[in-house]
């Protein structure tokens, strides 16, 4: 939980190209286990906006909130709350929330969330103590696991807090193994900042991992971020997502370009979509990014493949490309420019061949015309003005020509 910050602007862009299954494939002998988390995970975590200042009353009008302004119907089902819920350890080492903040108890609250049709999350730490100084779940595996199967939550966040002397893909796999025993389907959030190199190890352990230090409410820190989690694109696939932490979307930090350029980005790089804003007093333009439902469809594609830098300009543009179940392609087009730029996306940048193309603005929700500006030079290239640090998010799609 505690980042390192950078600018940018984002065009997203979805291509259709044509991949089918192979034929005449054998069925396989018996379904394979159901993943806990197919797509990436979507939904709330109280840290960035609200710290330690979590409770009960907090998180029912979360989850009250979450059913009635579309984001539970957008996809975003997980309430999680991060640390300073939990106060001690009874005689029996069992984990006590704070009874001041969470007077009905986790269970009432797990079975309030689970009433509005969404999941319920929680957090705790390796170590002896989390990184707030509350109880830690070393030597408690077995007992939390249990205690988090009994209050049936669905999802649990194991931070890295003073617990730099253990062996990470060790004691992960313990907690994994702890939540196991339980029977009951937990997703396991690792957040040890990718101190361990978690990508080589956490995808037989848990469902997401942290690769980078904490994010902050600037957008350097989204860039930096944005960079430094691409690197390990290759290790995500259905079920195992690299985490380049929580979207600061709305908390006040960033304009709203930069915030679109951040959600899109996220949506690019297949991230967990885990929001850390206020959601009961949400601005206009704040529900807009954080429901779109063309960009969120990107982030939660079934192929499950993260996207990938594939040109870095000495401009300061970069172009991003994430390929799709359909067959298509999203691609991202990022200027780290602080000012309006006039760029153009050839589309041999992203590996398609000279023809005619249609376009959609996944922001504007438009079909853009082959207007003058692009002339005759369309079946090549795309003429784009962004502004400053700003995000165009299009859907492209090459068309067949005549015979």
């Amino acid at each position: 939980m505690r980042s390192i910050n950078m600018p940018l602007f984002a065009l997203v862009l979805v291509l259709d190209g044509g991949a089918g299954l192979a034929a005449n494939q054998p069925a396989p002998s018996r379904a394979p286990a159901a993943l806990l988390s197919p797509t990436p995970p979507m939904g709330f975590n109280t840290w960035n906006k609200f710290g330690c200042d979590v409770s009960e009353q907090l998180i029912r009008e979360t989850a009250d909130a979450m059913a009635a302004n579309g984001m539970r119907d957008a996809g975003y089902r997980y309430v999680v709350i991060d640390d300073c819920w939990q106060v001690s350890r009874d005689a029996s080492g069992r984990i006590v929330a704070d009874p001041q903040r969470f007077p009905g108890g986790m269970k009432a609250l797990a079975d309030y969330v689970h009433g509005k049709g969404l999941k319920f999350g929680l957090y705790t730490d390796l170590g002896t103590k989390t990184c707030e100084g509350r109880p830690g779940s070393l030597g408690h595996h077995d007992i939390d696991a249990r205690t988090y199967a009994e209050w049936e939550i669905d999802y649990i966040k194991v931070d890295w807090c003073n617990a730099d002397d253990l062996d990470a893909r060790e004691h992960y796999t313990m907690f994994r193994d702890a939540l196991r025993k339980t029977g009951r389907p937990i997703v396991l959030s690792i957040c040890e900042w990718g101190r361990n190199r978690p990508w080589e190890w956490a995808g037989g352990v848990g469902q997401l991992w942290r690769t980078t230090s904490d994010i902050r409410d600037r957008w350097e820190s989204v860039v930096w971020i944005l960079n430094a989690n691409e690197a390990h694109a290759s290790a995500a696939a259905p079920g195992h997502w690299n985490d380049p932490d929580m979207l600061e979307v709305g908390n006040g930090g960033m304009t709203a370009e930069e915030y679109r350029s951040h959600f899109s980005m996220w949506a690019m790089m297949a991230a967990p979509l885990i929001t850390g804003n206020d959601l009961r007093a949400m601005s206009a333009e704040t529900r807009s990014i954080l429901l779109n439902e063309e960009v969120i469809a990107v982030d939660q594609d079934s192929l499950g493949v993260q996207g990938r830098k594939v040109l870095d300009r000495g401009y300061g543009a970069q172009v991003w490309v994430k390929p799709l179940a359909d067959g298509s392609r999203a691609v991202a087009v990022l200027n780290l420019s602080e000012k309006e730029a006039d760029l153009y996306l050839r589309w041999s940048d992203i590996g398609l061949p000279p023809g005619a193309a249609s376009v959609r603005d996944l922001w504007a929700h438009l079909d853009v015309p082959a207007h003058a500006d692009n002339g005759k030079h369309f079946d090549e290239r795309l003429k784009l003005k962004v502004p400053g640090h700003g995000v165009a998010m299009l859907r492209v799609k090459t068309l067949t020509p005549p015979r």
